[in-house]
């Protein structure tokens, strides 16, 4: 099985444009929000932190204890092995955050082969960190990876604008949501960004998934 990425704005009008044909409702999403943002990252171990130091706290505060991190020089694996959990939790941890950190560098994964592996396979290394669960790991598919075929059944708001543009009477779930698209790969990306704007639209905001 191939690889597919998605590196460039033309890329993912191709995506797009295929999308379309399998799902027309996708026509009048995309004249109302354009071509969304790629958002790529370079993702690696500084990226897969942030992404736990941020979890299940608001935007300004994932940002304030990042910075804090980063000024402390707390943001690689041996600087983490070499602090103490006090030195960590002085800089806004929790001891369950200090706890999924530690894990992700004891795991001391491969980044440079995430690349060559089939996305099961990166969401199954990843998701072996505490602290790292399917979502977090998609989201680096998507983001870091580039990858073309992600579809993040787990997401608020992938699952809010899904209902709106399939009609559905309630919010699907995840089993529901995956039955539902399976027909939309290998585009299933694109599908994510275009939702992801168009909730943003539903509820005249900007949707961030990271």
């Amino acid at each position: 099985m191939s690889i597919q990425t998605i590196e460039n704005l033309e890329a993912i009008n191709e995506h797009i444009t295929a999308l379309i044909a399998i799902e027309p409702r996708f026509e009048p999403v995309h004249k109302q929000v354009g071509t969304p943002s790629l958002r790529h990252n370079t993702g690696g171990f500084e990226q897969l932190m942030r992404a736990m130091v941020g979890q299940q706290l608001s935007v300004a505060a994932a940002a304030s204890i990042w910075q804090r991190l980063v000024d402390a020089g707390l943001t690689t694996p041996n600087a983490i092995v070499e602090a103490t959990d006090e030195t960590l939790r002085a800089q806004g941890l929790s001891k369950q955050k200090t706890r999924y950190i530690r894990s992700l560098v004891e795991h001391d994964i491969d980044f440079n082969a995430l690349t060559t592996m089939l996305d099961e396979d990166v969401i199954l290394t990843l998701t072996a960190v505490t602290g790292i669960g399917r979502w977090t790991a998609e989201m680096y598919l998507l983001f870091s990876l580039k990858r073309a075929d992600v579809f993040a059944v787990d997401d608020l708001a992938i699952k809010v604008a899904a209902m709106e543009l399939l009609g559905l009477a309630e919010r699907p779930t995840p089993k529901q949501l995956k039955n539902l698209t399976q027909d939309w790969s290998p585009h299933r990306s694109a599908a994510s960004l275009l939702l992801w704007s168009y909730y943003g639209t539903l509820r005249n905001k900007t949707a961030v998934p990271l």
